[in-house]
């Protein structure tokens, strides 16, 4: 395996959001949609190490759900339209304002974890210390 130190420090967003590794930012990320392969097959970094777990979602909730259905109530309420209409506008907008960001946002959130080597919390009591 490759040592970190030989291969500079690239930023978490233009690899993460391209799907490339966050450590050489040639080798992929991912093996399917949102599914994160074992290692990389450039630089055989382990992916391992990341865990973004529900983050995409949340991002995704907070940034693209509640303004596509905010505009759905408000084609409701404006409007009172069949609900037909609903499957033309406020799906379609839902999907597309849903699902495509997932991906880059988990991806940048690998690559971000990579970059500042963030891990598990753990309280470190052989020294004494304790948290606040």
């Amino acid at each position: 395996m490759s040592s970190d130190a030989q291969w500079p420090p690239l930023s978490p967003y233009s690899t993460g959001v391209r799907g490339r590794c966050p450590r050489c930012g040639q080798g992929h990320l991912f093996n399917g949609f949102l599914t994160l392969r074992q290692k990389c097959e450039v630089c055989d970094l382990d992916y391992s190490f990341a865990d973004p777990a529900d983050g995409p979602a949340f991002f995704v909730m907070c940034f693209a759900c509640v303004p596509s259905v905010a505009l759905a109530v408000w084609i409701e309420v404006a409007f009172q339209p069949p609900f037909w209409v609903h499957l033309l506008t406020s799906l379609p907008f839902m999907l597309l304002t849903c699902i495509p960001p997932l991906r880059p946002l988990k991806g940048w959130l690998v690559a971000s974890q990579y970059f500042y080597k963030a891990e598990q919390g753990r309280i470190d009591r052989e020294h004494g210390r304790h948290p606040v």
